[in-house]
């Protein structure tokens, strides 16, 4: 079957003066036309050639031996070429460029951003992106706990977190309880795998373990003093809020950096303030 967003490898069983036909077989009657300028040369029939299956300008199917940023049901980031009035369109690497609509934004984007998107076929059989990638990852990861993994923040929800598409393609999310930092939809992240949960989801961290976090921790509170002329002016009595305002980390993290520099003998905590030795 020619499958529409797929690579796949079919049969050359018609040439014509502006390109060839190609099928699954000699038997099959379904096929595609590959523009002449596509077709490599000294192509004959019976020849196989790898191609993608898309549309062209007038809805038509149409091989291409291009190599495609995505195929159906992948995720990936693709750049924002250009805004239109019916949505953004975006560069998967071929002639035609990929139609983004409003409603599949999950924030209105910009000509030149990146952004993370699934290649789906809509209901009018055509190739559209959509950066709703939930339902496009997958829960079959190599990960296990602590490993470091990459990805990219698609979604913030108040009340859970943020989701990060580990890799493009697998389930991740920072718990509330993690996010320190102000992150935006579309951010980079490097994170912790805390936990792999039954159901294969992926929980993370962006901070290492404590052990190794701590003196991370500690000399960004040192950094905090010294902008202060050797005197921050709050203790570890701080309150969670100002803490997290000022350092992007838990009132534990922080009291356990604090901790560490005072027995290390570098500061001192008096009832309003850290000072430095």
């Amino acid at each position: 079957m020619i499958e529409l967003g797929k690579v796949q490898e079919l049969m050359v069983v018609r040439i014509k003066d502006f390109g060839v036909y190609l099928s699954e077989d000699e038997k099959s009657e379904a096929s595609v036309l590959l523009p002449k300028k596509q077709v490599p040369q000294g192509t004959g029939v019976g020849d196989k050639l790898t191609v993608f299956i898309y549309k062209d300008s007038e809805d038509r199917l149409i091989a291409t031996t291009g190599t495609p940023k995505l195929e159906v049901g992948q995720c990936g980031v693709l750049e924002v070429k250009e805004v239109s009035r019916i949505g953004a369109f975006l560069d998967m690497g071929l002639e035609k460029d990929l139609l983004l609509p409003f409603k599949e934004q999950s924030h209105p984007v910009r000509q030149g951003e990146s952004c993370l998107v699934a290649l789906y076929v809509d209901k009018s059989q055509r190739l559209a992106a959509t950066m709703k990638v939930y339902a496009h990852m997958s829960n079959q990861s190599p990960y296990h706990q602590d490993d470091e993994v990459a990805g990219r923040i698609y979604e913030i929800k108040e009340n859970l977190g943020a989701f990060v598409a580990v890799d493009y393609k697998y389930y991740g999310l920072i718990p509330k309880k993690e996010l320190f930092e102000n992150y935006h939809e579309g951010d980079e992240v490097m994170c912790r795998v805390t936990k792999v949960r039954e159901d294969g989801k992926l929980d993370l961290s962006p901070r290492k373990k404590a052990y190794i976090q701590m003196g991370v921790d500690a000399e960004q509170v040192m950094k905090a003093i010294d902008r202060c002329e050797g005197v921050l002016p709050f203790n570890d009595k701080a309150s969670p809020e100002i803490i997290k305002q000022e350092f992007s980390m838990s009132k534990n993290a922080f009291k356990r950096a604090v901790g560490r520099l005072l027995k290390e003998g570098k500061i001192r905590i008096t009832e309003k303030s850290i000072e430095r030795l």
